[in-house]
C-alpha cells in the first residue's frame, strides 16, 4: 500500500484542469512512490470552485488560501493562480513546510523569485516550477542527443512562441495586461517557456538585446460578461491602459558562445500554440514544433552529402523518455506532459532531492526577461547580471 499525500490545489481554470488530470492519472501509468489525494481546492468564487471540485474529484473547497496552506493534513501545495499571487502562496507554503508545485511564470519580477527560492531553501522543501515543455518526450530526447554530442558545437538557437488569442481590440483588459499582476505580456507568459527550453538544451544566457511592442494601447474594462469575452460577446464601453507588450523579439548571447533569438507574440494570426525551436551545430541540427509534439526533426552532417536532409523521428518508442503510455506510434498530447512532471516531482519528494526547473531556475528565467524589458526600454544591449 502506497503512502498517501494530500494535495491542495490553489486555483482552477485551464491549468487547474491540467494539474487535476495529472494528479489523477500519474499512478495509473508511472511507478511513483505515493498516492496523491485530491484533498482541497481553493478558489475565489464559491459556486465555480464547487463545480470544478465536484467535476475533478477534489474532496473539499475553501475560499481562504492561507488557512488551506497551514492545514496539518496538507502535504503538497499546487499553485495554478494568476502570477501576482505566486510569491505569497509559495513563501507561505515553504514556511508551513509544504512541498510546492508551481505554475509558470515564477513571479512578476526577479525580486519575488529570489524571495521564493530563499524561502524554499530555508525550509528544505522540494519546489518545482512547471515549465512542462521540458517533459515533452521529443524535447527530452533532443536533450539526450545534444548531451551525446550528436550536434557537436552549438552555434545557433532559434525559439518562437506564437499565439493569436488577444488580437481582437474588444478583448477586455484582464489581469494579463496589468504589469503588477502578470510581470509582462508574451515576454513573461510565452518567452519564459522559450528561455527555459534554451537554458535546458543550450546553457545560460549572458546578454540580451530586445524590442517589445504594444499594438493595442487601450482595451475595454472587464464587465459582467466581458470578463469571459469571446468573439461577439458584450463589450464594456469604458477603457483602460494596456501596461504590457503584445510582442517581443530578443537576441541572446549564451555563455558557451552560441547565439540565440526569441520571438513571442499574441498577435500571430492563425497561430494557437506555436512553440518551436531550431538548434544548429557543427555536426547537425534539430528542430521541434509543439503542434507536432511527438516528432523531432534531425539532420546528421555525417550522412553522405547526397543523402543529407532532415529526417523525422517519431518519439514514441519504449526506448524514448517517458515511454509509459502506449505502444510505439501511439501518440500522446499536451496533458501528458503534466503527468510526467507530477511523476518526477513525487520521486523528488520521496528522496527529498532537487528537481528542475525549480525556483532558482525561475530566478534565472525572470532575470533574463527583465533584462530584455530593460533592453527594449533603453534601446541597448543588456547583460543579465545588470538585473539586481
Amino acid at each position: 500500500m502506497k503512502k498517501k499525500l494530500n494535495i491542495a490545489l490553489m486555483g482552477s481554470g485551464f491549468m487547474g484542469k491540467a494539474h487535476s488530470f495529472a494528479w489523477t492519472l500519474v499512478n495509473k501509468f508511472f511507478d511513483v512512490p505515493y498516492e496523491p489525494v485530491l484533498k482541497v481546492n481553493f478558489g475565489t468564487d464559491e459556486d465555480i470552485t464547487r463545480e470544478f471540485a465536484e467535476k475533478w474529484g477534489w474532496e473539499e473547497i475553501s475560499m481562504n488560501w492561507e488557512e488551506v496552506i497551514n492545514r496539518d493534513d496538507i502535504d503538497i501545495v499546487d499553485i495554478v493562480t494568476p502570477t501576482y499571487i505566486h510569491k505569497d502562496m509559495a513563501v507561505a507554503a515553504a514556511k508551513a513546510g509544504k512541498h510546492i508545485f508551481c505554475e509558470k511564470p515564477c513571479a512578476v519580477n526577479y525580486a519575488q523569485t529570489k524571495e521564493m527560492a530563499e524561502a524554499a531553501d530555508k525550509a528544505g522543501v522540494v519546489n518545482y516550477l512547471n515549465h512542462n515543455y521540458r517533459r515533452v518526450p521529443a524535447v527530452a530526447f533532443a536533450k539526450q542527443m545534444i548531451e551525446e554530442g550528436k550536434l557537436g558545437t552549438i552555434y545557433h538557437y532559434r525559439g518562437a512562441y506564437l499565439q493569436d488569442w488577444v488580437m481582437d481590440p474588444n478583448f477586455p483588459l484582464t489581469w494579463h495586461f496589468k504589469k503588477d499582476l502578470c510581470g509582462g505580456g508574451p515576454l513573461f507568459d510565452l518567452s519564459s517557456h522559450s528561455v527555459d527550453l534554451a537554458r535546458y538544451l543550450i546553457g545560460e544566457i549572458d546578454a540580451v538585446t530586445a524590442v517589445n511592442k504594444t499594438f493595442i494601447e487601450e482595451r475595454p474594462l472587464p464587465g459582467k460578461r466581458a470578463a469571459t469575452f469571446t468573439a461577439g460577446g458584450e463589450v464594456n464601453s469604458e477603457k483602460g491602459k494596456v501596461e504590457v507588450e503584445d510582442a517581443s523579439f530578443m537576441i541572446a548571447e549564451f555563455e558557451n558562445g552560441a547565439l540565440g533569438s526569441f520571438e513571442s507574440t499574441r498577435f500571430a494570426s492563425g497561430r494557437k500554440n506555436y512553440n518551436t525551436f531550431e538548434i544548429y551545430g557543427s555536426k547537425g541540427a534539430l528542430t521541434f514544433n509543439f503542434e507536432r509534439m511527438n516528432e523531432l526533426q534531425y539532420l546528421n552532417l555525417d550522412d553522405p552529402a547526397d543523402e543529407q536532409g532532415f529526417k523525422t523521428i517519431l518519439v514514441t518508442n519504449m526506448t524514448h523518455p517517458y515511454a509509459a503510455w502506449w505502444a510505439a506510434g501511439h501518440v500522446i498530447g499536451y496533458e501528458n506532459t503534466f503527468v510526467h512532471a507530477v511523476a518526477d516531482f513525487l520521486k523528488a519528494v520521496e528522496k527529498n532531492e532537487t528537481i528542475e526547473p525549480n525556483f532558482h531556475d525561475g530566478e534565472k528565467i525572470i532575470r533574463t526577461l527583465e533584462a530584455a524589458a530593460l533592453s527594449s526600454d533603453e534601446k541597448r544591449r543588456v547583460e543579465v547580471s545588470e538585473i539586481k
